[in-house]
């Protein structure tokens, strides 16, 4: 109960003989308190059998060396080491525990949720739910995309939220990711149940501490959102390169391939790593994943602690730092043994297969999602197959199902959950004997080496088949959240039927340097029937990816559809533009890949019209929704580019219009536009009555701002109700439909091409060739961009300007700018051109230039 009062009453513990009473325990090491019925005794050497006689006459508390009680399981706080006669009971590693009678059998638990429940929400937040209610600690560092896990793990903490051993999380946020494995290996090392987050650059950080906590055999789990590494350039997006890079440090690895997945999976890594007394990765695609909105059936905290192998986590713990049985780690060996103890862990990575087997068995019976090591889908007698890992598997069965059902060849897909150990009989055993091609799919390279990794692996497997294995080929997609649709999984079908096929190969690229791309084929569609899919143009800190997020929990709450939403930002965050891609429907949706035939399209910030091409992916008879002051035909005349207006004519594309800014103001909402637009999403749509979504949203909003005040709350109210009022329907006129299409310039100039194609989104579209191989890029681009993002730009009051420059120099934008003009100049310049003489100059210089504060719009 705390060594400073063991001190003090050290003289009066140590009498063995005397009898050990409540009272006489509560007089040695002070109260036991009521609430809290996991008190440690430590330091006091007394009997086993006193103690139980003694908290036996309790009416409040029983004593529980073994973490049993009257054939009842008790929570244990830590370890499960017998206490006999005369032993130390200790510290939390091996000590038994004080709990309240009333909590015999079950600890308690505060889940929020119970199992069935559907949430919709992202796979970092399915990971993050299942950590903490299976861990005791957490050691974090924040990276992009894996901070999320942190800081809602962080929350629950803060919140006082008990675990499904009745335990309330100890978050802790280290120097830097070396420091968070350093504090998981010392967690782990001393029996807690530990767990950290990272991605990319931090796993690498980890490394070292990776190796050393799977050489010594120690369970805990990281999840990882797989992100790209720094190389040639910085991406924050991602891909496999960080799992690859770390994939010799002796961890178990299991893949998920969507948020559901990776409540499921998470759970299985955690069953797993204390049974095969190893270290799992858990990881998921960076972004694609990790902050895709799903929906996610989840199970209660009460639930996953039952599938937990109590006899497991007992020997975890037995074995663990203590100072009553010390023991020495970390020694160095010589050449005569260091082998053999190298050698002596291999029966341990044999048995992982078969124990995360049995634990997605147990996962299955307790939510009917059947998952396995390798899993195949697709027709049983296919010809060929592709074999790939991570959300790539979603978008492969897709295409797989698509192609089955319009004849042609038979064809399937391989999924890879259990990625380390790999096992070479699981894969044979799911790979049909009928197939005589394959295609592995990689989602990193390793430059170098005769094939990527997983491509290796696989024709390692298929090696002992002698000449009955299939022909292998492999390729690479979706390196830094490279865009992978189903257009190009027909692709590498196309290739892998081909006498001669291409390998190595890329999808999802031109490469005009090296000559390894497939030409991708149409985009079919291949969603569910009944899928609604929309593009939402926003710009950052307008509020479009919350009132984006609002609506998807809206429409599963009150419509009860499956609901889907990815969302694109640039690097930019305030300001930049953000994409998105949300989708809605009657069965769940697992489509991991942008939009190609959206049914509604809306530009919440005007300028985009000049610069985006939102209606390429609208489909013919969409909606259109624009956020703009120009509300009839003849302004759209004047501000809407010509091939934008026509192809509005030619696809038959019903036009909205609102000027969700002046609506905003008006309401006292400044600039946030998320709700006037969101009303407006609802009206247009009709996917709810609309008295259901506007009484859905201002719930919302009470939910949301009650804690800003009243003012900030009826705000967003009156941004609803006039939303309704000043939203009208604009009737595309016919001729339209021939208007003489403006033609783009192609930059010829190297750099400009680059920065053009990426403010215009089109940067998919430039070829290998356009950059250098180093990843150099000249400075100074950021003047070439002219984003045009300001709603309003301040003019010049000449009359109370003192021309100091200080604003110029303050401008963070460099959008104010100084000018002196010559006489000559001034002759020349419009009637509406404002300059006064300018100040300040020498004597001679007098009267003979003029000065001219401007502004920048474009900047």
């Amino acid at each position: 109960f705390g060594s400073r009062v063991l001190k003090r009453r050290q003289h009066k513990v140590h009498r063995k003989d005397q009898p050990i009473t409540m009272q006489r325990l509560t007089t040695l090491v002070g109260p036991l308190r009521p609430h809290d019925p996991r008190q440690i005794l430590r330091g006091c050497r007394v009997a086993s059998t006193q103690l139980n006689s003694a908290l036996r006459q309790s009416q409040r508390w029983a004593w529980s060396p073994r973490g049993r009680e009257a054939g009842a399981q008790l929570e244990v706080a830590a370890g499960t080491r017998p206490v006999t006669t005369s032993q130390t009971v200790d510290t939390i590693s091996h000590g038994g525990i004080f709990m309240a009678k009333s909590d015999v059998g079950h600890a308690p638990v505060d889940s929020p949720y119970a199992s069935g429940t559907r949430v919709t929400d992202d796979g970092n937040f399915a990971s993050a739910y299942v950590a903490y209610g299976l861990c005791d600690v957490a050691s974090i560092y924040p990276i992009t995309p894996s901070s999320d896990m942190g800081e809602d793990c962080e929350r629950w903490m803060r919140e006082g939220r008990r675990n499904a051993f009745g335990r309330i999380m100890q978050v802790s946020e280290m120097q830097s990711e070396g420091g968070a494995a350093g504090a998981l290996h010392g967690s782990v090392a001393s029996g807690s149940l530990a767990t950290t987050f990272t991605a990319s650059q931090g796993l690498l950080l980890m490394y070292p501490n990776m190796f050393k906590i799977a050489g010594e055999l120690l369970p805990c789990v990281i999840h990882v959102t797989a992100r790209a590494l720094a190389g040639q350039a910085l991406s924050i997006f991602g891909d496999h390169s960080d799992i690859m890079a770390t994939r010799a440090a002796g961890w178990a690895m299991l893949s998920s391939a969507s948020p559901q997945e990776c409540h499921d999976m998470a759970l299985v890594a955690h069953l797993s790593t204390i049974q095969a007394q190893l270290p799992f990765v858990h990881f998921f695609d960076g972004f694609r994943t990790s902050h895709e909105l799903n929906s996610i059936e989840v199970l209660s905290y009460r639930d996953m602690r039952s599938m937990m192998d109590m006899a497991a986590l007992e020997a975890y713990r037995a074995k663990c730092l203590n100072p009553n049985h010390p023991q020495m780690r970390g020694t160095s060996q010589g050449p005569d043994i260091y082998f053999q103890l190298c050698e002596a862990a291999n029966k341990y990575y044999t048995s992982v297969p078969g124990i995360v087997e049995a634990n997605m068995a147990k996962v299955a019976a307790a939510t009917g999602r059947s998952y396995k090591l390798f899993e195949y889908t697709g027709d049983p007698a296919a010809e060929a197959a592709i074999v790939v890992m991570g959300s790539g598997n979603n978008v492969v069965k897709e295409a797989v199902a698509y192609m089955n059902s319009s004849g042609g060849p038979k064809v399937g897909v391989l999924g890879v959950r259990l990625f380390r150990p790999f096992s070479a009989e699981h894969f044979l055993a799911a790979l049909p004997p009928t197939v005589k091609k394959v295609a592995v799919l990689d989602r990193s390279r390793e430059p170098g080496a005769p094939g990527d990794v997983l491509l290796e692996d696989v024709k390692s497997a298929l090696y002992n088949m002698g000449p009955n294995a299939p022909q292998v080929i492999g390729g690479r997609y979706g390196l830094g959240s490279k865009e992978f649709t189903p257009g190009m999984v027909m692709s590498v079908f196309d290739n892998l039927f081909e006498a001669a096929p291409r390998s190595p190969f890329t999808v999802g690229i031109m490469d005009d340097v090296t000559g390894l791309s497939l030409t991708s084929k149409h985009e079919p569609n291949t969603l569910p029937e009944g899928t609604f899919q929309v593009l939402l143009y926003g710009i950052g800190a307008d509020g479009t990816v919350g009132a984006s997020k609002s609506a998807m929990k809206v429409l599963a709450s009150k419509a009860g559809m499956h609901t889907q939403g990815h969302f694109v930002y640039d690097a930019k965050k305030s300001g930049g533009v953000t994409v998105s891609h949300l989708r809605f429907g009657p069965e769940r949706i697992n489509a991991h890949y942008g939009i190609q035939h959206a049914d509604f399209v809306a530009c919440h910030f005007s300028s985009y019209v000049h610069k985006l091409d939102m209606l390429e992916h609208l489909r013919p008879g969409g909606i259109f929704l624009l956020n703009s002051p120009w509300d009839t035909v003849e302004q759209l005349d004047g501000h809407l580019p010509a091939s934008m207006r026509r192809t509005m004519a030619e696809k038959k594309i019903r036009v909205f219009n609102i000027d969700a800014v002046q609506v905003s103001r008006d309401s006292g909402l400044g600039g946030r536009i998320n709700y006037v637009m969101q009303t407006c999403f609802f009206k247009v749509l009709n996917l709810l009555p609309m008295e259901v979504a506007v009484a859905a949203m201002k719930e919302s909003i009470q939910k949301s701002f009650s804690k800003y005040g009243d003012k900030v709350v009826n705000a967003n109210l009156a941004g609803v109700d006039n939303a309704l009022q000043t939203l009208q329907e604009i009737e595309v006129p016919s001729y339209w439909a021939d208007l003489e299409v403006e033609t783009v310039t192609e930059q010829t100039n190297p750099v400009l091409r680059i920065v053009d194609a990426a403010a215009r989104q089109k940067g998919d579209n430039l070829p290998v060739s356009a950059f250098q191989a180093s990843g150099v890029m000249p400075t100074g681009t950021s003047k070439l961009e002219k984003r045009t993002i300001a709603l309003q730009v301040p003019v010049w009051d000449s009359d109370k300007c003192s021309q100091c420059g200080k604003c110029s120099l303050i401008c963070p934008h460099a959008a104010i700018r100084p000018f002196l003009l010559d006489d000559e100049q001034t002759k020349v310049v419009p009637s509406t051109f404002t300059s006064v003489p300018a100040r300040g100059l020498p004597a001679k210089e007098a009267g003979k230039w003029q000065y001219r504060l401007q502004g920048d719009p474009f900047d």
